[in-house]
């Protein structure tokens, strides 16, 4: 697998979303505390009325933005290292 760090924060920000739309997160703490579209939305407007599927699908871009940038500098590390050795 080539990008495992892109797919395991995928997979996070799918987790963090179900887990938000079950109703175990009543209050949405979770959510707000792990969503970094949450938190950018918050600065502008009321979160209340944000469409909350565009919120899911713009948290689980995020994370799997955030993990492919992961794996591009994990990339970049061992290619560092393989031209030191």
């Amino acid at each position: 697998m080539r990008y495992p760090v892109t797919f395991v924060a995928t997979l996070i920000g799918l987790a963090l979303c179900v887990y938000n739309s079950t109703g175990y997160d009543p209050h949405n703490f979770v959510f707000f505390m792990f969503s970094p579209p949450a938190w950018v939305v918050d600065l502008f407007v009321d979160i209340h009325d944000v469409n909350v599927l565009l919120m899911y699908i713009l948290t689980v871009v995020s994370w799997a933005i955030l993990g492919f940038i992961a794996d591009r500098l994990i990339e970049r590390g061992r290619s560092r290292d393989r031209q030191r050795a």
